[in-house]
């Protein structure tokens, strides 16, 4: 009985991701990777000559931006560290927030630069970014540059779920969340390591044995959540073994 961790980001970050616990963790579980979305780069770039800072809110915000673009003399602002250090070696000069949009938001609002901001996002992004800082006084627009096209499930991802081994579920948006159970009604026993309080409510609570919310929206904490659930995860194999 061994347990398996479930990778559903879409690549390259699913693929980085599983190396990452591969060698946090040695060879102690089962890492299937199954991309629930495919990032397709759409559209092109708004006139960015009255565009003084951007915004991105995702490293493929970022892969998008460059791949559309080849300026790199604008200043920006991004969500968080893994999104910062794509612009970071993009070639951006940057600012970080904490982890998430509202932090995001207040750090924009408390530095109070003047211009207009310019939002790369995807086709789904929560948060309604650009129409708050408009009303909040910070001109602001955004350009979809990317979609996030839903993927089913690998046949190894199913057959997982269907076997009575734990599965550890990492989910790093409340999109992910929602396409990944609206396609599975798992036997085995899911743990789910959620990145915020957002993903989690879209987590059916009847279709889990445990969710853990990460303590901040960002890599580290994911990966200590993830170390409590393999915990559980060896708790339960214990528990199994024994009958």
């Amino acid at each position: 009985m061994t347990t398996t961790v479930l990778i559903t980001r879409p690549d390259p970050n699913g693929l980085l991701l599983a190396d990452e616990l591969r060698n946090r963790w040695g060879c102690g579980v089962r890492l299937v990777v199954s991309p629930i979305l495919q990032i397709s780069i759409v559209g092109a770039l708004p006139d960015l000559h009255e565009v003084s800072r951007l915004i991105f809110t995702s490293k493929h915000g970022v892969a998008a931006f460059v791949s559309l673009s080849a300026r790199r003399d604008l200043a920006c602002y991004a969500v968080g560290s893994a999104t910062a250090q794509a612009a970071w070696d993009a070639g951006f000069a940057v600012t970080r927030a904490d982890g998430d949009v509202e932090a995001l938001f207040d750090r924009i609002m408390a530095d109070d630069p003047s211009g207009h901001y310019l939002h790369i996002r995807g086709e789904h992004s929560a948060g309604d970014l650009a129409s708050r800082l408009t009303a909040a006084g910070r001109p602001a627009s955004e350009s979809v540059v990317y979609r996030q096209v839903a993927q089913p499930l690998s046949e190894e991802a199913q057959t997982c779920l269907g076997r009575e081994c734990p599965v550890i579920l990492p989910l790093y948006s409340p999109r992910s969340a929602q396409i990944v159970f609206s396609q599975i009604n798992p036997v085995a026993p899911v743990l789910v390591a959620a990145l915020s309080n957002n993903v989690a409510l879209s987590v059916p609570k009847d279709a889990v044995n445990s969710l853990h919310i990460a303590t901040r929206p960002d890599a580290e904490a994911m990966f200590v959540a993830m170390d409590t659930l393999l915990e559980q995860a060896k708790l339960l194999e214990g528990a199994k073994r024994a009958q």
